[in-house]
């Protein structure tokens, strides 16, 4: 599984959306300007999040985004793949740049690189927006409502 910068900015700005729609829709020049996001950058990352169901665009003044469905029920590994539009793999799979791609026995780190994807996902999808908003995030210690406030404005 790939964890890009394009993955953590919609991640943040899923989180921060949560945070702060609270019934009303929400525009990505708030979020822009909460989490120092380019708004053209959040514009593509809404398109993707909203083809995949997990934004709702509300047109007119006044409009924005919400949350496309409740945040107990949205995964952060969904988010993740509707942004970065490819399915898990490790550096070993056909057509990859390195590794055993080309060979036809995989190399000795394949299966490393394959149970890491495999554990990245398992627990991203473990985790809602509603848990990371939370400080549920497994294994994490117990956030602050100094270190929640932190995470939400950053």
């Amino acid at each position: 599984m790939k964890l890009s910068t394009k993955s953590r900015y919609a991640v943040m700005a899923m989180c921060d959306l949560a945070s702060s729609a609270q019934g009303r829709p929400i525009s990505l020049a708030e979020i822009a300007q909460r989490q120092d996001i380019s708004l053209s950058y959040l514009e593509q990352l809404f398109a993707r999040l909203r083809r995949a169901g997990l934004v709702r665009s509300v047109r007119g003044p006044g409009g924005g985004y919400l949350p496309g469905k409740p945040i107990a029920e949205m995964r952060i590994a969904a988010i993740v793949q509707a942004v970065d539009n490819e399915s898990p793999r490790n550096p070993c799979s056909p057509g990859a740049p390195h590794c055993c791609a080309d060979k036809e026995h995989t190399c000795v780190t394949h299966d490393l690189w394959e149970q890491l994807g495999n554990q990245m996902l398992w627990f991203l999808n473990r985790v809602s927006v509603e848990d990371v908003l939370a400080g549920r995030v497994p294994g994490a210690a117990p956030a602050t409502k100094e270190t929640k406030a932190q995470v939400v404005a950053a």
